[in-house]
């Protein structure tokens, strides 16, 4: 089926959202609330299912030629002893493709000449939505593709769901210097993560309990092996990217918010006068439905993966409401329960890595394979 949609929210899930609604006949636009798209160089980690739902999009091509191969990683104590070997080998032997690694500003590149290659998709910035009923009078679907703090999230599910804190503090930034090792440093109570980005330069991440200014960043971190200090040492710290690491609690009982069905097996099409009477049904995407802490590097991953499902699930509704709704519960169906293991996950590594009982964590990992 075919209709408008209106995306809320302009990063990676939502640009893909929208390209895949586009590809699919509808007639969509973006509303972002900043006044610019946040292009910080973080890396993104790419697994071979999202470079999948990326090459349905049709943007993995654009995506690969900025991208570099994650071959070779590994957990290390403090003075550099590996503990175990991370698994991109198996990935990419069962995958037939190898997990890949992005700046971010590359991915909304690729995501916004997707949509630019259609000319009649705004995305209007500087958007803030205080009324998403409004919105949704507007529209056959609207999207809340909208973070963690998701308005649309807000409106539709209420408060019972939002950030919840770990108590510990992120850092990222990017080094114009290549590191000769690559994975993760664990210590206790934080750890320090190096991964390549581009040639020449390699993408760091650190975690620490409490707040810490950049001086005192470098202090924790001074004794740790190297290359760890040499990568602070080369990185502005005016460049560098500090917050507090939040994930979404309790987990949602669905994604969607389809709105009463119409009763019979049709229904009337959308922009009917029928369907107009009805609130448009909303779907939630990426953070605004499963923000988790960034441990096992899948926030962007999840984020196509429920653009690319919610796509594919929409297109394949028959025409009406009834239809939409149909599709709506099918892409609950397919994500929320993948989604949901994805963030628990995540988080139960956060609490692992962040132990201060290394010597037992330490001991379990050296039983790993590698």
């Amino acid at each position: 089926m075919t209709g408008t949609a209106t995306v809320v929210g302009a990063g990676i899930g939502g640009l893909a959202t929208a390209i895949g609604l586009r590809r699919a006949g509808w007639s969509v636009r973006v509303l972002e609330r900043r006044t610019e798209l946040e292009r910080y160089g973080a890396a993104f980690g790419i697994h071979p299912t999202a470079q999948s739902a990326l090459d349905r999009l049709g943007v993995g091509d654009a995506l690969r030629a900025h991208a570099v191969p994650y071959r070779d990683a590994h957990i290390r104590t403090p003075d550099g002893r590996r503990l175990a070997r991370i698994p991109l080998e198996r990935i990419e032997r069962q995958a037939g493709r190898p997990e890949l690694l992005i700046s971010r500003p590359y991915v909304l590149d690729a995501l916004l000449a997707g949509l630019d290659a259609f000319g009649d998709v705004p995305v209007k910035l500087g958007e803030r939505v205080t009324d998403v009923d409004a919105l949704a009078a507007g529209a056959d679907l609207v999207i809340g593709a909208d973070g963690i703090r998701s308005a649309v999230r807000t409106a539709r599910f209420g408060t019972r769901s939002g950030p919840r804190e770990t108590g510990t503090t992120a850092w990222i930034g990017i080094a114009d210097i290549e590191s000769p090792v690559h994975g993760e440093t664990w210590g206790s109570g934080r750890f320090f993560g190096l991964t390549p980005v581009e040639p020449g330069r390699t993408n760091w991440y650190a975690a620490v309990p409490g707040a810490a200014t950049a001086e005192e960043l470098r202090g924790l971190f001074a004794d740790w092996h190297d290359p760890i200090p040499r990568i602070l040492d080369a990185t502005d710290p005016a460049t560098w990217i500090r917050y507090g690491m939040r994930h979404l609690y309790p987990a949602l009982p669905s994604f969607v918010s389809a709105g009463p069905a119409l009763g019979r097996a049709t229904g009337p099409g959308p922009g009917s006068a029928a369907a107009a009477a009805l609130p448009a049904p909303v779907a939630l995407v990426g953070d605004a439905a499963h923000a988790m802490t960034p441990n096992l590097g899948q926030g962007a991953c999840t984020a196509i993966l429920d653009a690319d499902a919610l796509s594919r699930a929409v297109a394949a509704a028959p025409p009406g409401r009834t239809g939409l709704t149909a599709a709506l519960r099918a892409y609950d169906r397919e994500r929320r329960r993948t989604a949901r293991r994805t963030a628990f996950g995540s988080r139960t590594l956060h609490r692992f890595m962040s132990t201060d009982h290394t010597r037992l964590r330490n001991a379990a990992l050296r039983l790993l394979p590698g």
